[in-house]
């Protein structure tokens, strides 16, 4: 404005010419008459810089469009569930061929004043990132906490793929245990197959191997021919997958009406693994949704489990209830031999979960199938 004033008031109140102004600024004269007008009408207010924007614009996004990515926002907010501009872009598509691009949604939301600044991270070429090749070829393992209405602690267990991110299984237990880390396993396997590997951190309910031992879960894959893996001690970020699947899930789990039962919340992390698997798109999949990246492959397969069997050898003395005992993972376990046998010195010949009882001569006295599940093993006859 300044330029703006001078000329116009040189012009006017110093009664220098519109030429020879012009020429000794390097302006119009069209212009310059232009802001004369312009004071003359309005005054000094008049001379500010209008804006430039254009009065129409034939490509702007429909007023009814950008409501309805307004409303798309609100409604995934208020349910807990992702609600970016490639998730709403998404479920417009499902509505509407008019399809805002990802780009515009964003500044319609941004315009909204609905996008909040994020702190500057790390760029993504620092970032080392893995993901299987293929569905089933590793699964993630990990549970969280949780709080019911009366302030009772429980746990979820929660089994993704990591080449898709597919939700494989979710429960809820007031404590997670070895067997109930194993039932879960074995409910997502029924339904999707055995992975070819397993990764989890080091929790006593996944592993034994800080403890010298195996628990459950480790002897499980090794029957199967699952390949099991562990993170590093204090290295959450190698299960990073699963740990940002409990983001996610908390984040819907805090929208929702404060369950009071295990029953309640089970129900609300169904609701919330359907919408996760079948609808909300992931940006880590393209725009894909888990279901689509698992079903869209040839599903992985363990190995041959024989190839993996634990093998170990084993003194004992029958006792006089005709058995012997051996360690299996954290339990001790008591195989009947018989008392016929009570007082003699055998040894235990361990491959994998197969036990054969022998005698100093060499002569089978018994072999059985360790069932992990039970305490007392029968053995059945050579």
């Amino acid at each position: 404005m300044d330029k703006a004033r001078y000329l116009v008031e040189a012009h006017l109140i110093e009664g220098r010419s519109v030429a020879e102004l012009a020429a000794a600024h390097s302006v119009s004269r069209s212009w310059l008459y232009k802001l004369i007008a312009r004071y003359r009408d309005g005054g000094l207010a008049a001379l500010e810089p209008g804006s430039r924007r254009p009065h129409s614009c034939s490509h702007q996004t429909a007023p009814e469009l950008q409501r309805r990515v307004l409303e798309l926002r609100e409604e995934l907010a208020l349910a807990g569930h992702e609600n970016g501009a490639q998730t709403i872009a998404y479920l417009l598509s499902r509505e509407s061929r008019d399809v805002p691009s990802v780009s515009t949604i964003w500044r319609i939301l941004k315009r909204a004043g609905l996008v909040e600044p994020q702190p500057k991270r790390r760029p993504h070429s620092s970032l080392v990132r893995f993901a299987a090749e293929l569905p089933n070829q590793m699964w993630q393992a990990d549970f969280t906490h949780w709080q019911l209405t009366d302030g009772s602690d429980v746990e979820i267990l929660n089994f993704i793929d990591d080449h898709s991110r597919l939700c494989i299984g979710a429960e809820v237990h007031d404590t997670v245990t070895a067997r109930r880390v194993v039932d879960t396993f074995e409910k997502a396997a029924a339904y999707h197959g055995y992975p070819a590997s397993l990764l989890t951190d080091n929790g006593a309910v996944f592993t034994g191997r800080y403890r010298g031992g195996r628990v459950l879960l480790e002897l499980r894959c090794e029957q199967l021919g699952v390949t099991f893996k562990n993170s590093r001690p204090y290295h959450p970020q190698t299960c990073g997958k699963v740990e940002r699947f409990h983001q996610t899930m908390k984040r819907f789990l805090a929208a929702q009406e404060p369950a009071k039962t295990l029953d309640e919340l089970q129900a609300q992390i169904d609701r919330f693994v359907h919408h996760y698997n079948n609808i909300r798109p992931h940006r880590a999949l393209a725009g894909e949704t888990p279901l689509a990246a698992y079903s869209g492959k040839v599903k992985a397969r363990p190995k041959d489990p024989t190839a993996a069997a634990h093998y170990r050898v084993r003194e004992d003395k029958v006792d006089r209830f005709g058995k012997v005992t051996l360690r299996h993972g954290s339990a001790l376990l008591h195989l009947g031999v018989g008392r016929a046998h009570s007082g003699k010195v055998v040894r235990l010949l361990v491959a994998g979960l197969e036990v054969r009882v022998i005698d100093v001569n060499g002569e089978v006295l018994g072999a059985c199938e360790i069932d992990p599940g039970r305490n007392y093993q029968a053995m059945r006859a050579p």
